[in-house]
């Protein structure tokens, strides 16, 4: 990844919530390339070891087995990064679970697990994080998704988590802003390589929906892992309670439709 200066976030500390694979080891990866030490999170504690030695090691790198549902791990996972690594610069807030199924078909359990991973489970994180950042000067994201505000069938639980995700951003960028913390997110459109993009049928069906971006091709995690750099770095000093759609111009609709006739 040569998109930015390799030392950019030199003497950074980073930590990313769900690090441990898809599009947040992706991002983990660019703040790691960019010169930062990162701390990576996810439950499986095979995939959590793997991303520690993927990322570089002990030196550069701390991989915990931790679930973003149960905040007393959430904050000792903090703990633990800010000993190995000092005050804690950028937050990466992506763990999120979803599948198919229709509201009336859903039971309140299924519904919760979603809101408990992605809206739960990013609250705590950054209220956990809060302690360990360092003072004056942070930068923290949201991985949310183009259903927080685009409605869709049988995604009622996604829907309703990701559109309190965006929310909370803009919340606590206004809360947290006078001590210098910003805070923001990333919504990514189709990302090849992830359990997301099985959602939108077989090879065909995705073809035929990448065709229709106006960028017609899927997205990277190096995309992602771009915009996540470009949003902690100073280039982005004065941003902050803002949602980017790093999703192709998905939220622009058809770009393959003719123009009306009059």
């Amino acid at each position: 990844m040569d998109t930015f200066t390799p030392g950019l976030f030199a003497g950074k500390a980073a930590f990313v919530a769900g690090g441990t694979n898809g599009i947040n080891l992706a991002i983990a990866r660019g703040l790691a390339a960019a010169g930062a030490r990162v701390t990576v999170i996810g439950r499986d504690p095979d995939r959590a070891a793997a991303a520690q030695a993927a990322l570089g090691g002990p030196d550069t790198a701390l991989g915990l087995s931790c679930d973003v549902r149960e905040y007393d791990r959430v904050e000792a996972a903090f703990e633990q990064a800010e000993a190995a690594f000092g005050p804690i610069d950028i937050v990466v807030s992506g763990a999120a679970g979803n599948f198919f199924a229709p509201a009336f078909d859903m039971s309140a359990r299924a519904f919760r697990v979603v809101v408990d991973i992605d809206l739960m489970g990013t609250f705590n994180v950054f209220r956990a994080a809060k302690a360990h950042l360092r003072p004056g000067e942070a930068s923290l994201i949201a991985v949310s998704a183009p259903l927080a505000d685009m409605p869709r069938p049988m995604q009622a639980h996604a829907c309703a988590a990701k559109a309190g995700v965006n929310q909370l951003v803009r919340v606590l960028a206004m809360e947290w802003g006078r001590d210098g913390v910003r805070v923001n997110g990333i919504s990514p459109g189709p990302i090849a390589g992830t359990k997301g993009l099985t959602l939108l049928g077989d090879e065909v069906a995705i073809q035929r929906f990448t065709d229709r971006l106006a960028l017609p091709r899927l997205g990277s995690g190096e995309d992602i892992a771009n915009a996540a750099i470009f949003l902690c770095s100073q280039a982005a000093g004065f941003i902050t309670g803002t949602i980017i759609d790093c999703d192709g111009g998905l939220r622009l609709g058809d770009a393959t439709m003719p123009a009306a006739v009059d």
